[in-house]
């Protein structure tokens, strides 16, 4: 038997901004291997599946790529319908690659079911458009951290080159990405949001500064941050006096 492997987007972290296609995979998955931050309501649709955590968290025991590699390629033997269910968007920041090259070398049939990212989920929490027509023409989405024995790369000179940035795995290392900014020629009062558990209902929305970002502390949620002069209306609301988890919409 050679069943096919669904590499399914879970979203930012509500079950309710799952896609149509991504509940009836769920439904009807005989086994699913999912990562650290899906929600239990998102892995309670999939009742009649076999559930497998796989995930990956910075700082505690993670499973190495290669051995989900072999699950999945193990599964799709005696199972039709497996699911790798990853947090985001798959092909963001997820590794999904990897899993999609070790499958077609195996030949295996895989899919990728797109997700909503965590930035979207982000700037919607803010009620700020990414692209504001006048003032944002692009955005880039980078992340800092490097994985064992990956080259460094230059994250911090696609941020200075866009409009708008969205900075994923990067709340850890704050203070370096705040003054690495600021040491090329970012300006200290550049906006910034800091969005913590998008989508869900403990989610804040925190308005700062780059120089603010710098001593910023008490985030233990998984967080992203948003960088660019479209957020500067939240920036001066929380200047004002208002507290910046104001600017977030349930």
């Amino acid at each position: 038997m050679s069943g096919r492997v669904y590499l399914v987007g879970a979203g930012p972290g509500a079950p309710d901004l799952l896609t149509l296609r991504a509940v009836r995979l769920l439904e009807s998955a005989d086994i699913v291997f999912h990562d650290a931050l899906v929600h239990p309501g998102t892995l309670a649709l999939a009742a009649r599946a076999e559930k497998i955590a796989v995930g990956k968290r910075c700082g505690r025991h993670t499973t190495a790529q290669r051995f989900i590699n072999r699950r999945l390629i193990d599964a799709a033997g005696v199972h039709a319908t497996v699911v790798r269910l990853k947090g985001g968007d798959p092909l963001l920041f997820g590794r999904a690659q990897e899993e999609i090259d070790a499958l077609e070398a195996a030949g295996i049939d895989c899919v990728v079911v797109p997700g909503i990212t965590a930035a979207l989920a982000a700037s919607a929490a803010v009620r700020t458009s990414m692209t504001r027509r006048g003032l944002s023409r692009n955005v880039t989405f980078v992340t800092p951290r490097t994985g064992a024995g990956e080259e460094g790369h230059d994250w911090a000179q696609a941020v200075l080159a866009a409009d708008t940035s969205a900075i994923y795995m990067g709340v850890g290392e704050a203070v370096a990405i705040a003054a690495t900014l600021v040491a090329r020629g970012a300006s200290r009062r550049l906006p910034v949001m800091i969005v913590e558990n998008a989508s869900l209902p403990e989610q804040r929305c925190l308005a700062m500064t780059l120089a603010e970002l710098g001593s910023m502390r008490g985030i233990s949620g998984p967080a992203i941050i948003l960088i660019g002069e479209v957020y500067a209306q939240g920036q001066a609301a929380s200047a004002a006096g208002g507290l910046p988890e104001r600017a977030c919409a349930a």
